[in-house]
């Protein structure tokens, strides 16, 4: 019996055990790295639905090549006559079959249903024991063609790709678009979260450890796309209290005309920070998608200032 193919099959299957444990071992893979809760729990759900799964996939995969071999062209196993009875051929093996993989879907349901809830983006988060920040700092997000621009409103700045945070403390985030469809998303901090145009939706996250996270547009946005990134730097609250102050006395100011150039489509933006001269300027850009089309060019953002009724109004049910 020519056993050639059955030992290059083995060495290639070790070999790409192998490498694949080397590049493992050698590669950060940011949703197996938490800096923070939700990304933590996010990866408990994601090992424990990968070991379940394992339990119907591994068997699977060690029959599928067992049967494929033993009943080659050729050999013994597959010379022999076997005449089933295809209605009952095991009984036990039926009762495993069914067993197990009922088993399994009713506790990746448990799993399903109860991190729906414990992962709730709206939910908020408490302040890391210890940290000195208690309550949430706000920043508001536009995801724009490509860049994204964070707004810090009590703060009174904004910066394009650069989101600062101070560690331990919880952030309340505000997201929409100005731009198509996009995803936001901070693997190491937690799970992406969809941005459209005229809808505003919040996440909450914490950064846990001192460091800097890489942060994805996770949906395809055009031509720009693949530069639409931006980093995510968690520091000490001292920290994080000189930039604020810094970016406050030496940048430029961000109004309603100015926003209007930042928001034309560029890719590959560099980070750049501006004073936040307009802090109704996040609830402009979402009035802009509530106004008729009739009079889109009257109240545009350039005119933002015509529109204080509405953006009051706005403004008193976004926080």
């Amino acid at each position: 019996m020519n056993r050639t193919p059955l030992i290059v099959s083995f060495v290639l299957a070790l070999a790409l055990t192998a490498a694949t444990v080397l590049y493992l071992r050698n590669t950060t893979v940011a949703i197996l790295d938490p800096a923070g809760p939700i990304a933590y729990l996010e990866r408990r759900v994601i090992l424990v639905t990968l070991l379940l799964s394992g339990v119907v996939v591994i068997p699977v995969f060690i029959m599928l090549f067992s049967f494929s071999w033993r009943y080659r062209a050729g050999s013994p196993a597959a010379q022999e006559h076997h005449d089933a009875d295809w209605d009952h051929d095991s009984r036990a093996a039926e009762i495993v079959w069914w067993l197990v993989p009922s088993f399994i879907i009713i506790v990746l349901s448990i799993v399903a249903w109860a991190s729906s809830y414990t992962l709730d983006p709206y939910k908020p988060l408490p302040a890391q024991a210890g940290s000195t920040g208690e309550a949430p700092i706000e920043v508001q997000v536009v995801a724009l063609d490509w860049k994204w621009l964070f707004m810090y409103p009590k703060e009174g700045i904004a910066s394009v790709n650069m989101l600062e945070l101070p560690v331990g403390t919880p952030v309340h985030f505000f997201l929409t678009a100005d731009a198509p469809m996009n995803s936001f998303w901070i693997p190491q901090l937690g799970g992406q979260i969809m941005v459209m145009p005229g809808m505003s939706t919040q996440l909450y996250l914490r950064a846990d450890k001192v460091g800097e996270y890489r942060g994805y547009s996770a949906n395809i946005s055009g031509a720009g796309f693949s530069g639409m990134t931006f980093t995510a730097r968690a520091v000490s609250q001292d920290e994080f209290d000189a930039w604020v102050s810094s970016v406050r006395a030496s940048s430029t100011p961000l109004d309603a005309a100015g926003y209007a150039a930042l928001a034309l489509p560029s890719a590959y933006n560099q980070v750049g920070s501006y004073a936040l001269a307009d802090q109704n300027l996040y609830s402009n850009i979402l009035m802009r998608y509530m106004t008729p089309a009739s009079s889109q060019s009257t109240n545009s953002l350039q005119k933002g200032n015509t529109m204080s009724g509405m953006t009051a109004r706005m403004a008193s049910t976004t926080p």
